[in-house]
């Protein structure tokens, strides 16, 4: 057994250094993603100004002195920086989940369709011009459209009254292909507006983030991260396998329903506000495991802090790497996650010797 998992001291200082660790760089990315940008604020006047609200009448802090900066600041940046890390925890979180039930570190919240189908609820909403919610219109149908892509995959994959792992992903993969024909028939008939729309909000992105879309993001996000900390340790018991599992009094039927529930919520009412951002939910629970082994009490909880400190700095260099310009978030992302999920791949094929 991993010292690790066992609380050995050695693993107890793993877990303090990775918690520590991720809550200064988050505190730090925090501040610098609010500071840099076209127009400079300093880090101290961010500091200063943050300080001043959280602390209200207690006096403490100060404004910063340029008003066009102090609104910038609270009405263009802080939403963005607080999206930033709303999306990238939610998307980690799902990813543990998504691992854990599987019990396999190649999943990802994708697997079960819930990315292509928010994109096709989008792309429909985008193509038609509906308007009926004003700007939560396309939000609105992606997370619709998302919540029933996973729906579909669990109800089209059960049977006898059980779900197989193996079964769900196929299922999820056929899921995402009639998606993705789906989203191929709006993008054809669409106008050229429609398509560059789509083909931007596929990419993701935070641009245009507001204070309205993280209050309507943050209770899904609160539900979700909640819950899946609730589930840690019967996921640790789901890990022996589900037979073991069973005999030691987990319900594994339910275990899964309720992780695929939260990992659709999750990932649909990120993926609604943000646009497509793959590899987060694959990339930080894995790196994660390595360093604190795979102890969802951990995972989870660690992989929360990751997937935040990860967009909040991926979404730096989305709107400083060019100047007067503001990258695709799902862009740099994928960049990345790309050739680790291909290092992965080698990786795994080469200890196990082969997929089974």
């Amino acid at each position: 057994m991993d010292d690790r998992a066992a609380g050995s001291p050695g693993g107890r200082a793993a877990h303090v250094a990775l918690f520590a660790g991720l809550g200064i760089a988050l505190i730090l990315i925090c501040l610098g993603s609010a500071a840099l940008g076209q127009y400079g604020i300093g880090f101290g006047d961010v500091a200063a100004s943050i300080l001043r609200r959280l602390t209200g009448p207690l006096g403490l802090g100060h404004p910063v002195d340029d008003p066009f900066a102090e609104s910038a600041l609270w009405q263009i940046r802080l939403p963005r920086v607080t999206m930033s890390l709303i999306v990238g925890a939610v998307l980690a979180t799902a990813g543990a989940l998504m691992q854990g039930v599987f019990g396999n570190p190649l999943a990802e919240p994708g697997v079960v369709g819930v990315s292509a189908g928010a994109a096709l609820g989008a792309a429909v909403v985008i193509v038609t011009g509906l308007d009926v919610l004003g700007q939560f219109t396309v939000p609105t149908a992606a997370f619709l459209a998302g919540l029933t892509a996973v729906l579909l995959v669990y109800a089209f994959s059960r049977a006898n009254g059980r779900t197989e792992v193996v079964t769900l992903v196929l299922t999820g993969v056929a899921i995402n292909a009639v998606a993705g024909a789906g989203l191929a028939f709006c993008m054809f008939f669409g106008s050229q507006t429609a398509r560059d729309q789509i083909v931007f909000w596929q990419l993701g992105s935070l641009n245009g983030s507001r204070w309205t879309y993280v209050f309507s993001i943050a209770p899904f996000a609160l539900i979700g991260l909640v819950g899946a900390c609730l589930l840690a340790r019967r996921l640790d018991l789901l890990a022996l396998g589900d037979r073991a599992a069973r005999h030691l009094g987990v319900d594994v039927e339910r275990l899964r329903v309720t992780s695929i529930v939260l990992i659709a919520v999750m990932a649909a009412a990120a993926v609604a506000f943000s646009g497509i951002i793959g590899f987060v939910g694959l990339v930080v629970p894995h790196l994660v495991r390595m360093v604190v082994g795979p102890g969802h009490r951990v995972l989870i909880p660690a992989s929360m802090l990751g997937g935040a400190v990860l967009l909040a700095a991926a979404d730096v260099v989305a709107r400083t790497a060019i100047a007067y310009a503001d990258l695709p978030i799902g862009m740099l992302t994928a960049a990345v996650g790309g050739p680790f999920f291909f290092w992965l791949l080698r990786n795994t094929r080469a200890r196990a010797g082969g997929w089974i």
